[in-house]
């Protein structure tokens, strides 16, 4: 049976510093048509559909389908550039665990479930040498949905498009918030929760996770966590 593992990526695979207000701005800008300060915005879990409802209503807009989709469409479009004015990076063991699972393993298979866009994901992980690992038409995107746990459904029905039959013992949702938990224990998966974004780990073992962990440790203790054998 394949091992799923989904991924976050703000806080977890990567952090951008934040440069993605840069672009919402931008996008709030050309939608809105004025500017709006989004310095104090509290992204960390959220997504991007409601996110972008926020903003819209900041700017005094009421949110619809429309409007979210436009205001999304004009941020990816942003996103690239904008990626550039901070200083960003990968975060601890991720490239280690990354390339030592793909594409050496083929009982193994990571899935992005993330409050991002599918073209906000890609141009993240794109910038950082990270989309290589990554499908973008498969998994859990924000594209449509605002719901954290509605996207998890979303990237376990994906899965099991991709593979077929799946055990949820073998599932792992890694992600840096109590969304990301929430979101994992509602589809049935395992949570591995890193303190590696904007939650401390005392924070994050109060929502009860499967394994809570300062940082992804080495590829072999990861490995052998979630019950992979050596390759």
């Amino acid at each position: 049976m394949t091992t799923i593992l989904f991924w976050d990526i703000d806080g977890t695979l990567l952090t951008t510093g934040r440069a993605g207000i840069f672009a919402l701005e931008d996008a709030a800008r050309d939608i809105i048509g004025k500017e709006i300060d989004l310095s104090k915005l509290n992204t960390a879990g959220a997504t991007d559909c409601l996110l972008a409802s926020q903003i819209l209503e900041l700017g005094g807009i009421t949110p619809d389908d429309a409007k979210i989709d436009q205001l999304l469409q004009v941020y990816g479009e942003y996103l690239p550039q904008n990626l550039t004015r901070k200083q960003g990076k990968i975060l601890e063991g991720v490239k280690e665990i990354l390339s030592y699972l793909h594409p050496n393993r083929n009982d193994v298979v990571s899935l992005l479930l993330t409050g991002n866009t599918s073209v906000g994901a890609k141009a993240k992980l794109t910038h950082y040498g990270l989309d290589n690992y990554f499908n973008f038409t498969q998994g859990g995107f924000s594209d449509k949905l605002a719901d954290r746990k509605a996207i998890a459904r979303q990237a376990l029905t994906s899965a099991q498009e991709l593979v077929g039959e799946i055990n949820l013992e073998k599932v792992y949702v890694i992600g840096d918030t109590p969304h990301d938990i929430s979101c994992c224990q509602a589809i049935g998966a395992k949570s591995i929760a890193v303190a590696t974004g904007s939650y401390r780990l005392e924070e994050l073992q109060q929502h009860n996770p499967w394994w809570a962990i300062p940082s992804l440790p080495t590829p072999d203790v990861f490995t052998k966590k979630i019950g992979l054998g050596n390759v």
